[in-house]
This record gives structure tokens, sequence and C-alpha cells, in this order.
């Protein structure tokens, strides 16, 4: 790859371009190309705080568009960096590497890397975790270690992340194959600073600094993953910011998922509306009472004052206090409509007269509005759109990555992540595994004891994503499927030190959400009460006092209905696919 990644790069005799040039139509950039087989350094996070932090290695080669490969001599193993320091004039003054590895085959299966955004102008961006893929010796009489886990099921011992095809950066943005929508996307993204007058340009007081800006680019989808919008956000590299100085508190709520999916229940059984709408740039709406300074975006840099720096009036994307900014803005134009704040769920408002209510939720930008008289609502999103510069989504269908499915006869509602599970499926390269039965099987057992006890086994389990996994899984968790949440608390608890025998529960999850990608949570109905059940496995000591006050109302239920037995215990196949209807957990076929 290397190599032919430079053949690409050099002009030829026939043309007076390069191949590079001739495809793209801009000429590459050259900046980023190191002395191949030179010694480096890089950053090695460690959470002691006595272990080295730079570790030496070798450049090996280029990772996609953006990264290196670095060779690791003692652990024979390969990560993926954005940047180093590389010792490119040593190598030359020696004439000759001392670097005499058996590197002619590396292994460039399915390893990928997280996407974590741009670096500074001349860094080259990849990933930042520790991301590793094995090393084979090229003689053929060797036999591959165990470490190389060729042993284990193919595709599941992988290195992880998402597409990487997005660019990261405003150089890598203009010289990409889309680069009009990308352009056409900065140029709207500075109109809109202009509209709302989010900086003036003025010369950088003496003694103050201004901290950096960089585009952010992303292909906004659909519900499908259809390519929506092609949205690029210019941010300011707010880690630069000093407390005290330009920002003091950060804190800004969220609303939690469980409350959307307690009023969207609501709206279920009582037949609600539920509309939905997206605040434009919603960060720039936030006042800054602190003097910020920011250099000027690249690309638009104002060609009279080059050297002037853009003093913020407004907050804007990356401050560390942008985003409470913007949430107590929302919130004073909230109340100044007449909306009340939930006191135990602080981005929930309620608005109600006589028979009609209405409530607003905002996560983040996103906001979802529910009520039961369309003239009242219609006066909300009027509110809002002379409040905000608003987008007016209709009636909500796909909100945080969560399908929302209605029908309205039946006063069904059903909450779906098929797709988001399809994506999280080939983030980890299982598309094709098998598909699971149960989240984990009756009868496993998950302890300490499993964990690597040997240096072997520790190098063999740092190339496995064990807590990106968990990630994935635990936001499918807390949204739609409640079913995994027994599997994912006993693998959570070995994030520190997993062993092959937890990797192995975790996929088996993954299978699972595999095979039933395709079921909704379901609320609501015209034969359901509209009641809190919630079933517990408790001491009627402990919750006297409550019945007693009558607040809530005891029954027993027998081993085979306690809903909560998927939450404390891994079951049969048979009994957990009736629990796990029980709680509402359906395929649409079986129920709109």
């Amino acid at each position: 790859m290397t190599a032919a990644r430079l053949v690409n790069l050099a002009p030829t005799k026939k043309v007076d371009k390069t191949p590079y040039e001739i495809w793209h139509g801009s000429k590459p950039n050259l900046s980023y190309l190191r002395v191949w087989g030179c010694d480096a350094y890089f950053t090695n996070d460690s959470d002691d705080k006595l272990d080295p932090r730079g570790e030496k290695v070798v450049f090996v080669g280029y990772y996609n568009k953006s990264g290196y490969y670095f060779y690791h001599p003692d652990a024979n193993l390969v990560s993926i960096k954005r940047k180093g320091r590389f010792l490119e004039e040593d190598l030359l003054n020696r004439g000759t590497g001392n670097n005499i590895m058996d590197l002619e085959e590396i292994r460039e299966t399915q390893t990928t890397a997280e996407e974590v955004g741009a670096s500074d102008q001349q860094e080259v961006v990849a990933d930042e975790s520790d991301i590793n893929t094995s090393v084979r010796r090229s003689s053929r009489s060797r036999k591959e270690p165990n470490r190389y886990l060729w042993h284990l099921e193919v595709s599941k011992v992988l290195l992880v992340a998402e597409s990487n095809d997005e660019p990261t950066s405003y150089k890598s943005a203009i010289s990409d194959p889309e680069s009009e929508k990308w352009l056409k996307a900065m140029n709207a993204e500075m109109q809109f600073m202009r509209d709302n007058q989010v900086w003036d340009l003025i010369e950088l007081p003496p003694g103050s600094r201004a901290i950096g800006s960089k585009w952010i680019f992303k292909r906004k989808t659909d519900m499908h993953g259809n390519i929506q919008t092609y949205k690029a956000r210019l941010v300011a590299k707010g880690f630069t910011q000093t407390q005290g100085i330009d920002y003091n508190e950060t804190f800004s709520p969220v609303a939690m998922i469980k409350s959307i999916r307690i009023l969207l229940a609501i709206a279920a059984y009582h037949d609600y509306e539920i509309w939905q709408m997206d605040v434009k740039t919603g960060f720039l709406n936030g006042h800054l009472s602190e003097d910020v300074y920011m250099v000027q975006p690249d690309g638009f840099v104002d060609p009279k004052y080059p050297s002037r720096v853009c003093k913020l009036n407004k907050s804007i994307y990356g401050l560390k206090h942008a985003s409470r900014s913007w949430n107590l803005h929302f919130d004073q134009k909230n109340k100044e409509f007449g909306f009340v704040k939930n006191e135990d769920e602080p981005c929930v408002y309620r608005k109600a007269s006589g028979n009609t209510i209405s409530f607003l939720i905002l996560y983040v930008d996103d906001i979802l509005i529910i009520g039961n008289n369309i003239p009242v609502l219609d006066k909300v999103k009027q509110w809002l759109g002379s409040c905000f510069a608003m987008k007016d989504l209709g009636k909500a269908s796909y909100i945080l990555g969560i399908k929302i499915y209605r029908d309205r006869s039946k006063r069904l509602l059903g909450l779906s992540q098929g797709t988001y599970i399809d994506k999280v499926m080939a983030h980890f390269h299982m598309e094709n595994s098998k598909k699971g039965g149960v989240p984990m099987t009756k009868g496993t057992v998950l302890n300490k004891s499993q964990s690597p006890s040997t240096d072997i086994e520790t190098k063999r389990m740092e190339v496995i994503p064990y807590a990106s996994a968990i990630g994935s899984i635990m936001y499918a968790m807390l949204c739609t499927r409640p079913d995994v949440s027994y599997a994912l608390s006993m693998t959570s608890h070995f994030q520190q030190s997993p062993g092959i025998a937890h990797w192995t529960v975790v996929k088996s999850i993954l299978k699972y959400l595999r095979r039933t990608k395709d079921m909704f949570l379901i609320f609501g109905g015209v034969e359901e009460e509209l009641t809190v059940r919630c079933y517990i496995d408790a001491v009627f000591h402990n919750i006297r006092e409550i019945v007693e006050r009558g607040d809530i109302m005891i029954s027993k239920a027998d081993t085979d209905q306690n809903l909560a037995d998927p939450f404390t215990k891994p079951m049969t196949q048979d009994n957990h696919d009736l629990h796990r209807d029980a709680i509402g957990l359906r395929f649409a076929s079986d129920m709109f």
C-alpha cells in the first residue's frame, strides 16, 4: 500500500500530472509523507501516572488517507496513530536503518479505527486510541503464535471503527471528490455566522490569546442510512480555554431517554400529536458573558484583515460552555411563552390550559413537541421559529437514531433501532455473523478468574475492542432493548481486564441483537390501561411504609410471570422469548 500510494503521488514521463491529480482534479498534499523505516515517538496513553509517556516505534506505512502505521518491536504489534515525532534525520544520517526487521507481510485485514475528528493543520488524522493489528513473520516455515488470535472466529478479533471517508480538515475537504458539496456546506455555515453576527473582527488585545478553530464534516443520513445532507460545522478548539478566564460553569442538562419514552407512551395512549423540530446551529443562540477570541477559520480568512481575530459575541460549537449558554437561552424563551420546566427533568417542559396540554422535550438541539391541540402546537412552532432558526421535520419518525412508528387506529407506538444495530454490526465487522439465540446462555458464569493472567493473554486481549462494544450495546439497551440489560451488566464488570470468556458473551449479545434488530419496543393499545407496573424481587418490610401510605399496591407474581427475571438472571430460549414479549418487545408484523 505504501509503494502504491507513493507511485500515485509521483509524476510520470508521459504526462505532466501525477495520477492523483488526474483522478482527483487537484494537486496532492505531500506534507504528511515521512521516510519509511525511520524511528518515531508517540504519546503512550496510560492510567498509571508512573508509566513512560513516550514510546519508541518504527514507521512502516500509511493508514488510509489519514494516519500512520507504527511497529512496536517489543510487542510485535502494529498500531495506528494520527501523529508522532519522526526521527527521519537520524535514519538518513545513518545511511541505512538499524531496523532490520522481518516486515515483509503486514496483515491488513479488517483493521479500522474510531474516527476522532481533525487535528491541527500539519497533522494527519486517524484514531488516537491504541488500535493494534498483528504482524506475521514472512518465513513460511514459522507457525503463527496464539497471540494473533487466528484460532478464534474470523472477523471477531478485530479493530473497529466507523467509516473514515469524511474529510478531516479544510484542505482535505477541498481536495475531496465531493469538494463542491463540502464547499457549499461551509459557505452555508459561514453565511449563518454572518447573519447571526456571531463575531466581530478585531485586533487581538494585548495580554489576550485566541483559541483555534477547525472544520468538522459529516454526511447526515436518514433512518434507512441514505445520505440526506452534507454538513460542515465550524467549531472552536475549546480544549485550550482556561477556566476563570474565558469560561466558568459548563454543566448543561439533556433529556433522559427514559423521559422521552415515558412521554411517547403517554402520547400513544391518549393519541396525542408528536412533532419534531431541529434547531439550526443551536449553540450559536447562546450569549457569552466572557471575552473569547478565536482565530479566523481556515479557507475564510478576511484578505483585508488577515491578522485580526474573531471576538465571539455568541457561543459557538466547541466552546466548553457553549451547551450551557444555549440551554439557558432556550430555557428563558420557553418560560416567556408560558412553559413550565419539570423539576426532576430540566429538559422537559409542560404547558396546560383547561383540557389543552403541550409537552416540549429538548435533547441538545433536537426538539419533540407533544400535545392534544393542533392549533396550540402550531403556535408553539411559530414561537420557536420566531426565537431561533428552526427546521420543521413534521411528524416525528426518527430521532437520536431511534425509528418511531405509529398505528393510531390501534393507539400503538413502536420504537426500533434496526438501522443503529446494522451500523454496530458493520462497525464490529459482524454483519455476516451467526444469529444468536439469547444474549447470555443459561448457566454461564463470569468472574475475575477468567481475566488474563499472563502477558500472552494480556496481549491477546489488547486487540479486542471490548469497551467499545459494551458502549455500543449500552446505547441500544438504554433506548429500546432492555432485554439485553442483564448480559450487558455482567460483561460491563470486566472492562478493566476482560478475558476471552467475557468477550464471548459480548459477541453473543451482538449476535442476538443482529437476529432481533427489527423488533420494536411497543407502547399503548386501546385495551391497555395507562398504569405504572413494577416487577421486583424485594423483601416486603423494605417497602412497608410506602404500601401503608397507599402510594403503591403489591401483588405476588409467579416466577414464570415475573417480568423482572430477564434483568436478574440468564434464561432459556423459551422463557427469555416469553418474557421479552411480555415487556413489549415484538416484531412489527406481530403488532402493526
